[in-house]
């Protein structure tokens, strides 16, 4: 790169091989996923078989993959720890996420490390003695502002800062809590949190007596540390000015329509950023991206939104109501008749039979729409003017569907030996003879057609150039050339041969 360019990359999660290849087809610059073991998500465990296809088909698109061996380890473990890094340093793998320092004091080979955010970076000091103990990358603590993040970045500006931007948050420290371990015996730093802060309490005062609420309720039994999903997509100029160059969607848990859905909405949104700038650049290769969608934040989990400390102390960033996906909100209910509901919808909802809608935290499935009546198959325990979301849209869902395709150039020339063909970077002479062409300017037409017949590789064409004779055809073509021939001398010249 030239002075002053920075590479920005999107960073997504994959539960597995499958979820991983969606998100590179989405747009992601580089997927994190789990090892058999020692991952901070002890269900999303993958074989290193899978990682190795995961490898080969990222690196197809210079997109890197890193892996989480991210748990405190026991004594015992270090050495299989160790014997795991060579493993997947073996297997192409870019970087390993670690949170265990003391893994250092081992001979791990010669790949890129990255702390994870349970090492708690929240300081320059700390930042600093990662860099020197051999950290290339470090990802920030969630609750840092943009000040705190720039302040990192002035002091050390040669390590590279990533930082959540998208997905659920801990209601303690990265790496600092220690609540499910004290009340489960599952300690978070060993990847089986049991997410007690999902669960329902009373907030008492000092004599145990329940504390109301502005509306005059006992605040008892309600979600009081359940937050609110991070979504911070309206500030990623500020963050990458701040000194961020990773922008880390959490969610190694989540399924393919998540990813796909939240990967498209960012790449979109960073695409526009790095177009108009002139010293911002893609991490992966430049794409073009088909999405049969508009990627929507609510339409998949979405537990509502916050932008967490990024400008300080805000409020409404947890929601004591429900710690469940909420969806996008569509409406009041008006009318309640047994099982049908009228709603007052939003001016541009459109209900469909199996959505799903929920209130507080209570969910149903919507049997069929008739207008604003909504019919269930069973009794809704609901009020007018409650309001309703949607948090299955099931239209949408059946549109999930991203394809990434690489920009190439094609060139197609007839020279005195024959044909020769040049796509991308793969180039191949044919001999044949020059056969008169009855209709030059169907000939040029035809050649043109077949070449960009890209099907299912990872191409589309960019730019076709068609030569004869040392000279470009704009209009015609003087020589004839079968289909069946264009298409296999296309193939082969793809494929290398």
């Amino acid at each position: 790169m030239k002075t002053g360019e920075r590479k920005i990359s999107l960073l997504a999660p994959a539960r597995d091989l499958e979820v991983g290849k969606a998100a590179i087809q989405a747009g992601a610059d580089a997927v994190y996923i789990g090892a058999p073991e020692f991952g901070a998500r002890q269900a999303a465990g993958n074989s290193l078989e899978d990682i190795a296809t995961l490898v080969e088909y990222a690196h197809r698109f210079s997109v890197q993959v890193l892996v989480t061996l991210n748990t405190l380890l026991h004594e015992h473990e270090y050495p299989r720890a160790c014997a795991l890094a060579h493993e997947l340093y073996n297997i192409g793998v870019d970087a390993l996420i670690i949170q265990d320092l003391k893994l250092l004091d081992y001979a791990l080979p010669p790949i890129r490390l990255h702390a994870s955010t349970q090492c708690d970076n929240r300081t320059a000091e700390h930042v600093l003695r990662l860099q020197q103990i051999g950290f290339r990358r470090v990802v920030l603590a969630r609750e840092l502002s943009l000040r705190q993040i720039a302040d990192i970045h002035n002091t050390i500006p040669d390590i590279e800062l990533e930082a959540f931007v998208h997905g659920a948050l801990c209601v303690s420290y990265s790496g600092q809590c220690y609540l499910s371990e004290t009340l489960m015996n599952r300690s978070a730093n060993r990847g089986c949190c049991a997410q007690p802060c999902r669960q329902r309490y009373d907030l008492l005062d000092k004599d145990g007596n329940e504390i109301l609420d502005n509306n005059g309720k006992p605040i008892h039994q309600r979600y009081l540390l359940s937050l609110q999903d991070m979504d911070r997509g309206l500030h990623l100029a500020e963050m990458i000015e701040a000194g961020v160059t990773t922008f880390k969607i959490e969610g190694r848990l989540k399924d393919r329509d998540y990813v796909t859905n939240i990967v498209a909405y960012y790449r979109q949104l960073l695409d526009q950023l790095i177009d108009s700038s002139p010293v911002l650049r893609h991490a992966s290769t430049p794409s073009i991206y088909q999405y049969d969608f508009t990627p929507t934040p609510a339409k998949t989990f979405h537990r509502g939104q916050t932008d967490y400390f990024l400008h300080g102390r805000t409020p409404n960033m947890a929601n004591w109501a429900t710690p469940k996906s909420t969806g996008e909100k569509i409406g009041k209910v008006i009318e309640v008749r047994g099982k049908a509901i009228k709603v007052q919808l939003l001016p541009h909802i459109v209900l469909h039979n199996g959505d799903g809608l929920c209130f507080a935290d209570k969910g149903f499935a919507i049997n069929r729409v008739e207008g604003e009546w909504i019919y269930t198959n069973q009794l809704v325990d609901i009020q007018r003017n409650t309001i309703l979301y949607r948090n299955l849209d099931t239209a949408f869902v059946h549109t999930l569907n991203a394809i990434r395709r690489i920009p190439i150039d094609i060139r197609f020339e007839a020279i005195a030996e024959g044909f020769r063909i040049t796509i991308g970077n793969n180039s191949a002479l044919f001999e044949a003879e020059h056969q008169v062409a009855s209709n030059p300017e169907r000939a040029l037409q035809t050649i043109h057609q077949q070449l960009s017949k890209l099907g299912d590789t990872d191409f589309i064409a960019q730019n076709i150039t068609i030569m004869a004779d040392g000279k470009k055809c704009d209009n015609e073509f003087p020589y004839f050339i079968p289909i069946s021939q264009l298409n296999q001398w296309r193939r082969e010249t793809i494929n290398g041969k």
